[in-house]
């Protein structure tokens, strides 16, 4: 049984072809169910974040066809053109397995080393887990990959410095401002991104934080840590006169910030800039508020400039970080070799 993974990432397909096949960890488990129910794949894993949507899986059918059965029903399930299609990127066997054991340890994350992938990636396998969606093949792997990911963090400089999208976005926001001393910040979502983006917030001096969530004691709680103050996700909009900074983390499917809806809470503020930073896939504001006067966005795109300066004092660990996944490359191959499992 050979190993695949099909999927793009922030180097395949710009940030409005990934959030179309976005899924959070709910729909992500469904969605591993299916495929294995569809009889084309034995095993199945969704990894589903802002940078990457990509699909973990043990193809039924050996060789290529069975490759590519399971690209052809990924692309129809997800509801991708023929453009988009043609971005999916497929990996095999042990560059599989190598291209795994790289994600979990930063080195193809839009922000190098970032912090958070590890996290993400234990939560879609054990949530597929706990699904019922895997066996031999991906229970093997996946455990190399958290061995592979955690050996090249600590045995390398790859998490020097800055190593993720929230404090990227928070660093922008403190240029932007020229400080953020004062500064009054609204975060929708309070899951791990938004969670991380407030904390750095605070830190970098803003003056009161305020988080809005559809769960009500995950916001209080954060805000009651922060000090700052909780809304329910709908009663937010009373506060927008007082907002410098948006930062959009949560796990809606569609937008939850529109033309509409902010062209009229623009006009209930005093006339100074107002910075909006998207970090949800898919997106929770809607990309034509750009035209607005005084609206600054950023979403995911355009972070990765950013992005990829913040990750210079980091290249120098990538060469052993590759030792290190080599490494852990050839012991799984040897694994798969002693309990008989092929490709």
């Amino acid at each position: 049984m050979s190993l695949v993974v099909i999927g793009l990432s922030h180097r395949d397909a710009p940030v409005g072809v990934r959030e179309s096949i976005a899924c959070p960890d709910a729909a992500a488990v469904l969605f591993g169910r299916v495929f294995v129910e569809s009889g084309l794949v034995r095993e199945a894993v969704l990894v589903s974040t802002c940078n990457r949507v990509e699909v973990y899986a043990v193809p039924t059918r050996p060789g290529a066809e069975g490759v590519a059965c399971a690209r052809d029903w990924l692309a129809r399930e997800r509801g991708l053109g023929r453009a988009e299609a043609a971005m999916l990127r497929i990996r095999e066997g042990a560059e599989a397995a190598g291209h795994l054991f790289r994600v979990a340890a930063g080195m193809e994350s839009m922000v190098l080393g970032e912090t958070e992938v590890m996290g993400q990636l234990k939560r879609a396998y054990e949530g597929a887990r706990q699904g019922g969606t895997t066996g031999p093949v991906l229970n093997r792997v996946f455990q190399r990959a958290f061995a592979a990911g955690k050996a090249a963090r600590s045995l390398t400089g790859i998490q020097r410095g800055r190593t993720s999208v929230a404090s990227v976005a928070v660093a922008m926001a403190d240029r932007i401002f020229e400080g953020l001393a004062g500064r009054e910040v609204l975060v929708l979502g309070a899951g791990e991104a938004g969670e991380e983006t407030a904390r750095a917030l605070v830190s970098r001096g803003a003056s009161s934080v305020m988080v809005a969530n559809r769960s009500f004691e995950r916001a209080e709680a954060l805000a009651r840590e922060l000090g700052g103050k909780a809304f329910r996700f709908d009663g937010w909009e009373p506060e927008f006169p007082r907002v410098d900074v948006v930062i959009g983390t949560t796990s809606a499917p569609h937008h939850v910030l529109g033309v509409g809806r902010l062209a009229r809470l623009m006009e209930l503020r005093p006339a100074r800039p107002l910075l909006l930073v998207d970090l949800a896939v898919p997106r929770d504001i809607d990309p034509d508020v750009r035209r607005l006067p005084g609206v600054h966005l950023y979403d995911m795109d355009d972070l990765q400039g950013v992005a990829e300066a913040e990750s210079s004092l980091r290249r120098a660990a990538l060469a052993p970080c590759e030792e290190i996944v080599r490494a852990h490359v050839a012991a799984w191959a040897r694994s798969r070799s002693g309990a008989g499992v092929a490709g």
